[in-house]
């Protein structure tokens, strides 16, 4: 079996649900990939997706949240209490795009990256410099 051979789906939640259907992506005995953020311009919308992983299906799992712009600030709980190594990725996601990621055990406080502007991937919302 090949890597391609195995499923992708994504998955639509909302961002209080991201605890809950990680330890259920856990309890299933999938490991987390990678999770990113990114900032669609035409929706304007801020994208959280955590990617799952069945290592023996090759099946992947995208949970995604859909952030409209006026509603990025909404707080996102961190999943690094489940997935410690997500620290990294909630970090980044928080540093770049401006992610309203909250209770990361590992918080480096917007310092993984040296970097000049605040949240450099995002469109400054009205009002900030």
């Amino acid at each position: 079996m090949t890597a391609t051979e195995g499923k992708n789906e994504i998955i639509a939640i909302e961002p209080g649900e991201l605890s809950v259907k990680a330890m259920e992506m856990k309890s299933k005995g999938l490991r987390l990939s990678q999770a990113c953020a990114a900032w669609l311009r035409k929706e304007e919308k801020l994208e959280l997706s955590y990617s799952f992983v069945d290592d023996e299906t090759y099946d992947m799992f995208n949970v995604r949240i859909s952030l409209d712009n006026d509603k990025r600030d909404t707080e996102i709980a961190s999943i690094s209490d489940i997935f410690p190594y997500a620290a990294f990725y909630e970090n980044e996601m928080r540093e770049l795009f401006g992610a309203n990621i909250k209770v990361i055990n590992l918080d480096l406080h917007n310092k993984l990256y040296r970097i000049e502007e605040e949240t450099p991937f995002v469109p400054k919302k009205e009002g900030q410099n």
